[in-house]
C-alpha cells in the first residue's frame, strides 16, 4: 500500500513510521520546512523512546520518505491519512479543526485516484462528514472515501501500542474502504489477533473521546479518594490494588498523584463537553472531573507548601519531573506547571530537573533555575519534590538526598518511595494519599 501522511507531529511521525515498518510505502508531509530538514538528518521533532531507530531504519529502506510537497505526497495513494493538530480553540474551547479542514481541501485539490482519505486527528463527532462534504466540493468526481482512524498512541510507549494495539476502531459504512483500511492493518496479525472494530464514522470519532474521558474520569476519582485516605488514615495505593483486583474495573490508571495533563486528556474531555453541550445532553461527570482535575494541581503546590510548614517565602524548593509523564519531553499542561506556579506565587526559589523536558520547559517557566542532576537541584533545597515518575527517580540514592537537602523533607507525589524506606535513610516523607504518620 502507498500511504500518505499529512502532518509530522506525534501521532502522524509515529503512525508514519509504524506503517513503513509493516512493509507500507510511506511519504510524510508537514508544512514546516524546517521540521523536514531536520527529519532528513534523523533529528526527531518529539522524544519518544525507539523512533529515531525506527525512522532512520526505514528511511535506508526506502519505505519512508519526507517532503513539504503535498501535491507529490498524495500523488498515487491509496490511503491518505491527516494527522495534523486539533488544539482546543481559544476562547470556547471547541476542538480548533481549522487545520483539518485546510488539509482536507488541499488533499482534494490534489486527489490523483480514489484514494480513502482517513481522518487520525482527534476530532469532535461529525467532523468526517465535514471533510467529506469538503472532498465532494473540491473533488465530485474523485471517488474518494472518507474514514475515521482514531489513534490509542500513549505517550512514551506509542511504537509499542501501535504495533501491538488492544484494538484499531475504523469508522466507515463503505465496503470498499474497509478493504483497503483491512489491507493496511494486516499485519498486525502477524503479532497478534489485534481486533479490528468496524463502526460507523460518528461511532468511530465519539469512542476516542468517550475512551479518554473515562481514563480523565478514572485518574481524578482515585486522587479524590487518596485525598479521603488522608483524612480517615487509609492508604491509596491499597485502595488501588484493592478495588483494581475486581477485573469489571481494573488497576490501570488508578494511580493517584497531582493529576493529569498531556496532550489529549484536558483539550479532549473539554472539547467533549463542548460537543455535548451543543447537543444539550450534558456530561455531568466529565464536567466535575475536568474542575476537579484542574484545582488539583495548584493543590498539589500547596500539599508542598503545608509539608514545609506553611511558609514557603524565602525557601528553595528543588522539583523533580517536569513533562507530564515520563517518557516524553511534552510539557503541554503539565502538573509541575501549576505546582511550580504556586510555589512561586508563594515566595518560594525553585529548581527544577527533568531527563527530557527541560528544553520545552524553559519558555513556559520563569524565574526557575535548571539542574543537571536530581542531587545538583536538591543542594541546599528546604525540599524535594517528586511530580513525575521518571524510572531515574526510582532509584535515587536516599541518603545521599537527606544529607544534600537543608531540610530533610521529600514530598513525593508520585508514591514512588515507601515511607520506612525514606525514614531510614533520615527524610521526612510525605505521599499522596497515605495515612499520617504517628
Amino acid at each position: 500500500m502507498r500511504i500518505a501522511m499529512i502532518g509530522t507531529g506525534y501521532v502522524g511521525l509515529v503512525s508514519g513510521a509504524c506503517f513503513s515498518d509493516f512493509g507500507h510505502e510511506v511519504v510524510c508531509v508537514d508544512k514546516d520546512a524546517r521540521k523536514i530538514e531536520l527529519l532528513h538528518q534523523n533529528v526527531m521533532p518529539i522524544y519518544e523512546p525507539g523512533l529515531a531507530e525506527l525512522v532512520a531504519t526505514n528511511v535506508r529502506s526506502g519505505r519512508l520518505s519526507f517532503t513539504t510537497d503535498l501535491a507529490e505526497g498524495v500523488k498515487d495513494a491509496d490511503a491518505i491519512f491527516i494527522a495534523v493538530g486539533t488544539p482546543s480553540r481559544r476562547g470556547d474551547g471547541h476542538a480548533d479543526l481549522s487545520y483539518v479542514f485546510a488539509a482536507a481541501r488541499e488533499i482534494a485539490e490534489n486527489l490523483t485516484k480514489p484514494s480513502v482519505i482517513v481522518t487520525k486527528s482527534t476530532v469532535p463527532v461529525g467532523t468526517g462528514d465535514e471533510v467529506e462534504r469538503i472532498i465532494a466540493e473540491v473533488a465530485p468526481d474523485s471517488g474518494a472515501k472518507v474514514v475515521s482512524n482514531p489513534e490509542f498512541l500513549r505517550e512514551g510507549a506509542a511504537i509499542e501500542d501501535f504495533k501491538r494495539p488492544d484494538r484499531v476502531v475504523v469508522g466507515t459504512d463503505d465496503e470498499a474502504a474497509r478493504d483497503v483500511m483491512r489491507a493496511i492493518y494486516r499485519p498486525l496479525s502477524l503479532n497478534q489477533n489485534a481486533p479490528v472494530l468496524f463502526t460507523g464514522r460518528r461511532t468511530s470519532e465519539l469512542i476516542k473521546y468517550a475512551a479518554n474521558a473515562f481514563l480523565a474520569v478514572k485518574i481524578t476519582f482515585i486522587n479524590e479518594i487518596a485525598d479521603l485516605c488522608e483524612a480517615v488514615g487509609a492508604d491509596v495505593q491499597e485502595v488501588s490494588r484493592g478495588i483494581g483486583m475486581d477485573n469489571r474495573i481494573g488497576g490501570k490508571f488508578l494511580h493517584a498523584g497531582p493529576g493529569y495533563g498531556g496532550s489529549c486528556f484536558p483539550k479532549d474531555t473539554l472539547a467533549l463537553l463542548k460537543t455535548a453541550a451543543d447537543n444539550d445532553t450534558p456530561q455531568r461527570i466529565v464536567e466535575a472531573t475536568v474542575q476537579v482535575n484542574d484545582t488539583r494541581k495548584r493543590a498539589m503546590g500547596r500539599k508542598v507548601i503545608k509539608a514545609m510548614g506553611g511558609d514557603a517565602h524565602g525557601k528553595t524548593v528543588a522539583v523533580l519531573g517536569l513533562t507530564f509523564k515520563p517518557n516524553t519531553d511534552d510539557m503541554r499542561d503539565a502538573p509541575s506547571l501549576s505546582v511550580i506556579a504556586a510555589l512561586q506565587d508563594a515566595g518560594a526559589k525553585v529548581r527544577a530537573y527533568d531527563p527530557e523536558g527541560v528544553e520545552q520547559a524553559k519558555p513556559m517557566l520563569t524565574d526557575v533555575e535548571f539542574c543537571d542532576s536530581p542531587y545538583v537541584a536538591a543542594q541546599g533545597a528546604d525540599a524535594l519534590v517528586i511530580v513525575t515518575e521518571w524510572d531515574e527517580f526510582r532509584a535515587l540514592d536516599l541518603k545521599r538526598i537527606a544529607a544534600t537537602l537543608k531540610t530533610p523533607l521529600l514530598v513525593d507525589l508520585r508514591n514512588i518511595y515507601p515511607p520506612a524506606e525514606a525514614e531510614r535513610a533520615g527524610l521526612t516523607l510525605v505521599g499522596v494519599g497515605k495515612p499520617k504518620l504517628d
